[in-house]
């Protein structure tokens, strides 16, 4: 078993004194989605990035198909992660299905969280009922099978759905090319424990100041998912970016660096 640190590829820089901030990528993407916004702290914060087991710069002798069957398997390395660097009073930042991986890591060890920011966050992506998620059941049988039957036309397709950003092509080819950088099946598992969970009941019993950022046009994660979450989160502040699409920390990161640091600023 390998150690937490080269594990996850964990890098850390910034203030060694500052306040820690972990951030957690999201599917398909490593610890370099975070390269136009995590510098920003770096003068008043302690930073912390890492890359998934199974994406990046991981140790993929470490992935487990038993462990990452759910979400739960990525928050305990979240949290073995910031015990193994002794942190405390985190700002833990969660981007996309990473935002429930922080919220379950927030359940399992409520003591060393001091806020959480949750950037296009949804608890559940299949409609149910009432409540919307974006994609009915059969959309997204669909797009797991079409990940199962062609792992490159899949990212090729899809990543540019959920950058948005039409007008920029270079953003949807960033993600795909880290989409085709992922083993195709560690991707195709990953996929169906994002799609396929339901942490809406995870989002109750959050106690920590807690900030979440929804973007218009979000293929991935629409406006009323972020209403929701804000809604189920008692005292959390939902914030609604001018950028588009479902990775504002590449598409519009200085607006994602002001609305954090405002947050902070605010007594969070």
């Amino acid at each position: 078993m390998s150690s937490v640190v080269p594990r996850n590829r964990v890098t850390v820089t910034g203030s060694s004194s500052g306040r820690p901030m972990v951030f957690a990528h999201g599917f398909g993407c490593d610890q370099t989605m975070w390269r136009l916004v995590a510098p920003a702290f770096e003068p008043d914060h302690r930073v912390v990035l890492f890359d998934h087991v199974g994406s990046g710069g991981s140790d993929l002798g470490a992935y487990d198909p038993e462990k990452y069957g759910s979400l739960n398997g990525y928050a305990a390395d979240i949290v073995e992660v910031c015990r193994e660097l002794e942190l405390r009073d985190v700002v833990l930042v969660g981007h996309s299905v990473a935002s429930m991986m922080a919220v379950l890591a927030y359940h399992r060890a409520p003591e060393l969280f001091g806020a959480l920011v949750l950037i296009g966050p949804s608890p559940r992506y299949v409609d149910d009922g009432d409540y919307v998620g974006g994609f009915s059941r059969t959309d997204i049988a669909g797009l797991l099978d079409a990940l199962d039957s062609n792992h490159l036309g899949w990212s090729a397709d899809m990543a540019p759905v959920i950058m948005g950003n039409a007008d920029r092509p270079e953003l949807a080819a960033e993600l795909t090319n880290s989409f085709c950088r992922t083993v195709p099946d560690i991707a195709r598992q990953f996929a169906r424990v994002t799609f396929l969970s339901d942490n809406r009941a995870d989002l109750h019993g959050i106690d920590v100041p807690t900030l979440i950022l929804q973007c218009s046009e979000d293929a991935i994660a629409p406006e009323g998912v972020g209403e929701f979450v804000h809604r189920q989160i008692p005292g959390s502040r939902l914030v609604h970016l001018r950028a588009t699409g479902h990775v504002p920390q590449l598409s519009a990161p200085e607006e994602t660096v002001a609305a954090i640091r405002a947050f902070l600023a605010s007594g969070a």
